[in-house]
């Protein structure tokens, strides 16, 4: 392989490693579903133990994706629900884990935009011998939220650095985790080293890719390095810095507080979870969301995700967001648009 594809790797998880306060990052994964998923299967090899604890406010997507790889390896997954404050609901959590349980897998930010207490998380299941992994479906989030170091293993989707929507993928998938579980880590590791005559040189340090060993001995069957990918990121990580990724960070949040203040605002609209959130939150709105969102669709605003479909508990539940693209402007159109079709929506 050549020096420059190798560096790029170096810096790619050197970049990984500083961002998740890890000690060790691979290169890399599909996406954040099939990382998450691989994080787990890294747990069980690593401890021995055939069970998962999974959280209902992971990713219903991402559930999906672990499912499809437990059920055919034996893997009995155990689903803990949220609190009314929209995190991990921790007495449960105590209840659903067993000797046998490998690792307990929860996302934070999770699904509801909620951040999760993982410190506590954490202590409960180092508590009975089992690993924690985190998923970190939106890495901007790190920007201003302290990174899960409690975890064992951190899988996260670095598509916000850079790299474009692409309409299912391939996106950039990252597992980060401690030096001493590196050999059952899937993917890439590569090293920095000198030559003989001590210059700066790169290598190959670890491949437990099914390319590499044989394919009983692989960690992994279908990870890859998504190169051009991994770049994308690498240079967007680059470019904005820690100073300029907190900024980001920053503004996002910002605006997704201006625009649920002034959605909640609106008669028929509260605030789902009281929970510290990133840049997504929850509303339950007074009528089904559906309709509603068809009506702010046709003046060309996309109002956020109906949760009824997914989570039929939490009622007309809506999820939004607002990025750091959007402007004062944005949130005001979006809040008296969404009243507008709310009240034509009460009329019909």
């Amino acid at each position: 392989m050549s020096q420059g594809v190798l560096q790029a790797i170096f810096e790619y998880q050197t970049a990984i490693c500083e961002l998740t306060g890890m000690e060790v990052a691979n290169a890399s994964m599909y996406d954040g579903s099939t990382g998450a998923a691989e994080a787990v299967m890294m747990a069980v090899r690593l401890t021995g133990r055939r069970s998962v604890v999974v959280a209902r406010s992971l990713h219903p997507e991402y559930r999906e994706v672990l499912a499809t790889y437990a059920t055919h390896q034996g893997i009995p997954l155990a689903t803990v629900g949220f609190a009314d404050n929209g995190r991990m609901n921790l007495k449960e959590l105590e209840q659903s884990i067993t000797p046998e349980t490998a690792c307990v897998l929860i996302q934070s930010p999770n699904f509801f935009g909620t951040i999760e207490d993982v410190d506590v998380i954490a202590e409960i299941a180092h508590k009975h011998g089992a690993m924690l992994v985190v998923s970190i479906a939106e890495a901007v989030s790190l920007g201003i939220v302290e990174p899960p170091r409690q975890a064992d293993i951190i899988a996260m989707e670095a598509q916000s650095f850079g790299v474009p929507l692409g309409f299912g993928g391939p996106y950039c998938g990252v597992i980060a985790t401690r030096e001493k579980y590196v050999r059952q880590m899937p993917g890439r590791l590569v090293g920095q080293t000198v030559d003989k005559q001590g210059k700066r040189g790169f290598v190959l340090t670890l491949a437990t890719r099914e390319q590499h060993i044989r394919r009983a001995k692989a960690t992994s069957n279908i990870c890859t390095n998504q190169g051009l990918l991994m770049t994308a990121a690498t240079i967007y990580m680059s470019l904005m810095g820690p100073q300029g990724l907190a900024r980001t960070a920053a503004a996002a949040h910002a605006r997704t507080r201006e625009l649920t203040t002034a959605l909640s605002r609106l008669p028929g609209v509260r605030l789902a979870f009281p929970g510290p959130y990133f840049h997504e939150a929850v509303l339950t709105l007074d009528r089904p969301v559906a309709p509603v969102l068809r009506t702010l669709a046709a003046r060309g605003i996309i109002g956020g995700l109906d949760l009824s479909a997914y989570f039929p508990e939490l009622g007309n539940a809506l999820l939004v967001c607002a990025t750091e693209t959007k402007t004062l402007a944005d949130i005001e159109r979006y809040r008296a648009q969404l009243a507008d079709a709310m009240q034509a929506a009460r009329a019909a």
